[in-house]
């Protein structure tokens, strides 16, 4: 698209500097001189200039224009000009709202289930908004979908759905150029791909793909336009164990080839806050003397992390497997205490991947900024009565130290097990630490990541100019 005249669009909207792009359409900053506030133009490019094809896109437009939710981007004005350039051409006004785009935040890495869970839950209830007006997204993707920042104290991410395009009514004509598919490879539903009418189901599948990809950080469906979407025609997404289980089920359902068979917008929402509910639930009381005189401050360094229910990480994965071998021990963990459990963010020795923070030593390792060595805990009042030692399991041997950020709270531990008794050599101690050393640095590594994916002013700052 041409760049606009420096001018008014309909009298009223002063186009600045542009803030998007895309294959049908230029965002734009822009300022609404009538009412004297920041806006979000958004420029189409325009196939035809039949004043009644134009008429018909405009009503579609307004009716656009009048959606109004907490989990949609208010959609102000619609219209088409014929004021800027030498055809008219239809546009859009929404609210200029701050914050990165769901794009954007997964560059830093997978969201937790709770994470993961909060956000569909809000974009579910937009949708759910949209479907009963009659409308259908079609493209739905994380580059879509605005995590806003209301620049206070709550910590939870809250999702809008925006950029409306190309919805529609259920099987109306699609707003494009030349009539092909709409919408975005990766997140295609099947019927989109096989270019059928479409209505909210649709929507139900291309959501499930977004928060699959939240959890794991990966596309389901990868790969060329043509190869990405024949895919999805030939099996389902696979969507991994590891899964929180209510999660997995939803998703499996919500990725169903089968449009008939995937659950209504309403059974999603539903789903989503049973699993809010199930992740708060497990916040309940924990004995004081198990927490560290921080623990407030503390719980929010672990938050500030974002590692919580987050898949299985290679990285880390070697550290503990090193960790092993160097203290030829069966077991080695990478925990973080939470409020009332100690989650596995790599477990090598054992399947389990957490366990009650009441019954862990971990929980009395992070009391300390120094290793805890248990080294025959049958014979050692500190663990004597802890289940992993007098249950099952026969724990004799633990050593574990802090996992201490650069500002000075203790995440979990990195620790070493056996069901065996032994010593260990102030050598081994220090290897240990180092190990844990290489766990933060990987750590902040990535925080500072997503804090710089964040903040794009950021990283014209630390960048040099190059002469």
């Amino acid at each position: 698209m041409a760049e606009p005249e420096h001018g008014l669009l309909q009298g009223r909207y002063r186009l600045e500097d542009a803030i998007g792009h895309g294959g049908m359409a230029t965002v734009y900053r822009a300022r609404d001189e009538q009412l004297g506030r920041d806006v979000a133009v958004k420029l189409f490019e325009t196939s035809t200039a039949d004043p009644a094809e134009l008429k018909r896109q405009e009503n579609e437009l307004t009716v656009l224009a009048r959606l109004s939710h907490h989990n949609v981007v208010t959609l102000l004005d619609a219209g088409v000009d014929h004021t800027l350039m030498d055809q008219p051409h239809l546009y859009l006004v929404m609210e200029l709202l701050h914050g990165a785009d769901l794009k954007k935040t997964l560059a830093a890495g997978p969201l937790s289930t709770r994470q993961a869970a909060e956000i569909g839950y809000d974009l579910a209830q937009g949708l759910e908004y949209i479907h009963d007006l009659g409308v259908v997204h079609r493209d739905i993707k994380p580059a879509n979908i605005l995590i806003a920042d209301y620049n206070n104290s709550d910590h939870r991410r809250h999702a809008k759905l925006s950029d409306f395009g190309i919805a529609v009514g259920e099987d109306d004509a699609l707003l494009t150029q030349d009539g092909a598919t709409t919408g975005t490879a990766a997140y295609l539903s099947p019927e989109q791909a096989l270019g059928k009418s479409i209505g909210a189901p649709s929507d139900v599948y291309s959501l499930g793909l977004v928060l699959l990809e939240c959890l794991t950080g990966q596309l389901a469906f990868p790969g060329e336009p043509v190869q990405s979407a024949l895919a999805r025609l030939q099996h389902d997404p696979e969507v991994p164990e590891w899964i929180a289980p209510g999660m997995r089920e939803l998703l499996i359902a919500m990725t169903s080839r089968n449009a008939d068979e995937r659950p209504h917008i309403r059974e999603v929402i539903l789903s989503l806050r049973q699993v809010i509910i199930a992740d708060a639930g497990r916040h309940k009381e924990v004995d004081p003397d198990l927490l560290p005189h921080n623990e407030l401050a503390r719980m929010d360094a672990v938050g500030r992390y974002d590692l919580l229910d987050t898949p299985p990480d290679g990285a880390f994965d070697r550290i503990t497997a090193l960790a092993a071998r160097v203290f030829s021990v069966p077991i080695a963990i990478v925990s973080v205490v939470d409020h009332d459990r100690i989650w596995f963010k790599s477990h090598h020795g054992t399947e389990v991947g957490q366990i009650g923070r009441d019954g862990g030593l971990c929980a009395s390792a992070i009391l300390s900024n120094e290793p805890w060595i248990v080294e025959q805990a049958r014979n050692d009042p500190r663990a004597l009565a802890n289940p992993l030692v007098a249950g099952e399991l026969g724990l004799q041997f633990y050593a574990g130290v802090p996992l201490r950020t650069s500002d000075g709270f203790n995440l979990g531990t990195l620790c070493v097990l056996d069901v065996e008794p032994r010593t260990v050599s102030q050598d081994e101690i220090e290897t240990l630490r180092d190990l844990a050393d290489m766990v933060m640095r990987e750590l902040e590594m990535r925080l500072e990541s997503r804090r710089l994916q964040a903040s794009p002013a950021l990283v014209t700052e630390a960048v040099p100019a190059l002469s």
